[in-house]
């Protein structure tokens, strides 16, 4: 991996799966073997300022001309788990969404069409020869998608303030597969109950599916990222959204729509001052 710079890059958030090496085919699973013994493996922050370096130059470079070779590495109960980084793809499928975030001309102002009509095709032809083909980790910005929360519980948050540069804070949840996808199930017959359709649905459906596409023995990591950067301290310390999530479910699931209501505007509250944070000049 080419030598980054040690600026810190706020903003983004994750939503990871660690899969064992047994769920891997040879010759990758060998790969993998050996890259977790490696006492120099990048971070996320390293992914993230390589991918902004790439927008630097004229004209910029919107996804890599190679996949990674990187990933995150977990020891599971002494089970080697990895997440591959997957830049490449993921590069892809962010200029996609992309174009349904902004409008057209601040677009074209950054990325240019001619660029992005270059990546689509390069995309539509490796799609073709990789049709099943799919991404261990999603990314969010400014902001932690409310789905994401259903999939984790309050006693799996890990917290960690840090002290110093170097130990910058951390705030994510670890829990198993089977959990995760325990949980979708039981939050989407809450929600398809209480309502008939609606966004935290529709998210939650997908992320269903995507999980589903993993190892059982897989562990998943919701991270706040380098968005703990953008916030206060005494805000993360208190952040406890998963629990909010989880309350507003189980009264969906009595029946109970004000105490539902009570956590849902818990949650807006608390994320509000992030979305201004956004907007600010």
């Amino acid at each position: 991996m080419p030598k980054v710079s040690s600026v810190i890059v706020p903003y983004a958030t994750y939503l990871r799966v660690y899969e064992p090496l047994a769920a891997f085919p040879e010759p990758e699973r060998s790969h993998w073997a050996r890259y977790a013994r490696r006492p120099d493996r990048p971070s996320y922050q390293d992914e993230l300022r390589c991918a902004l370096a790439d927008l630097a130059p004229t004209p910029p470079v919107l996804v890599p001309v190679h996949e990674s070779q990187d990933a995150f590495v977990l020891d599971v109960d002494g089970v080697v788990c990895v997440c591959p980084w997957r830049t490449r793809l993921r590069g892809w499928q962010a200029l996609e969404e992309l174009s349904e975030e902004l409008p057209p001309p601040v677009l074209d102002a950054v990325l240019p069409p001619f660029l992005r009509h270059q990546a689509a095709q390069d995309y539509e032809r490796w799609l073709a020869e990789n049709p099943d083909a799919r991404p261990w980790i999603r990314t969010a910005t400014w902001q932690v998608p409310i789905d994401w929360f259903v999939l984790v519980a309050d006693e799996e948050r890990e917290y960690d303030k840090g002290d110093s540069e170097d130990s910058p804070p951390v705030l994510r949840y670890r829990t198993p597969m089977v959990q995760a996808r325990r949980r979708v199930a039981r939050g989407l017959r809450a929600l398809k109950e209480a309502m008939d359709e609606g966004p935290l649905i529709d998210g939650l459906v997908d992320v269903g599916r995507w999980l589903e596409e993993f190892h059982p023995r897989s562990l998943v990591e919701l991270d706040y990222g380098g968005l703990v950067h953008a916030l206060p301290a005494g805000a993360l310390e208190h952040d406890h959204s998963a629990a909010d999530v989880a309350e507003g479910i189980a009264a969906l699931r009595r029946g109970d729509g004000a105490v539902a209501g009570e956590a849902y505007a818990r949650l807006v509250d608390r994320w509000r001052s992030v979305r201004d944070l956004r907007s600010a000049n």
